[in-house]
């Protein structure tokens, strides 16, 4: 898909705020007709831009009251041990966010359990046997300050794209003024 524009990003955002419109009221909100919304809606999906539809649930109300961030630390960094770790963490319903990282862990994972208790059966029963897990470093979440599920899009002339450079007074360098 060649780069987004401006609409393209108001269609994404209006998305993000409520996936369940109609292509008329999800036209109406971006100032497009309904026809070109819905090919551009189209495109996106299937650029895989629009990655899927979801509800955004809350995690207290179905018992998920802990949130663990930790840090994993592997034996050795090689292309087979790494693949199974991804593996297995892919597959394991109570991490539901995992990160390659820099710095002191190769990876972070986010887990949601009902209390604490479920946690420590986790580490034991699961994260512990990760393939090639050496190290976990675990930080309880006290209070979820901020937690978007939709990604941070650009609004105004940048989202529009890369411009091109420009070539005329302004981009030149201010003319120093002369002093005796």
């Amino acid at each position: 898909m060649s780069i987004l524009d401006s609409k393209d990003h108001a269609i994404l955002g209006a998305l993000q705020r409520d996936s369940r419109q109609t292509v008329q009221q999800l036209a109406a909100a971006v100032g497009l007709t309904s026809t070109p919304c819905w090919k551009r809606v189209k495109a996106m999906e299937a650029a895989g831009v629009i990655r899927g539809y979801g509800a955004v649930v809350d995690r207290e109300s179905v018992g998920l009251a802990l949130c663990v961030i930790a840090e994993v630390n592997l034996t050795q960094h090689n292309e087979n041990t790494v693949r199974q770790f991804e593996r297995a963490v892919a597959a394991c319903p109570q991490i539901v966010a995992c990160y390659s990282t820099t710095g002191g862990a190769d990876y972070s994972i986010k887990v949601l359990v009902p209390d604490i208790r479920s946690y420590e059966s986790f580490l034991h029963e699961t994260a512990f046997r990760l393939p090639g897990v050496t190290h976990i470093r675990s930080s309880v979440v006290l209070k979820e300050i901020k937690a978007e599920a939709g990604v941070p899009l650009m609004t105004g002339p940048a989202a529009a794209g890369p411009r091109a450079p420009r070539s005329g007074p302004a981009d030149r360098a201010p003319a120093r003024r002369r002093t005796r």
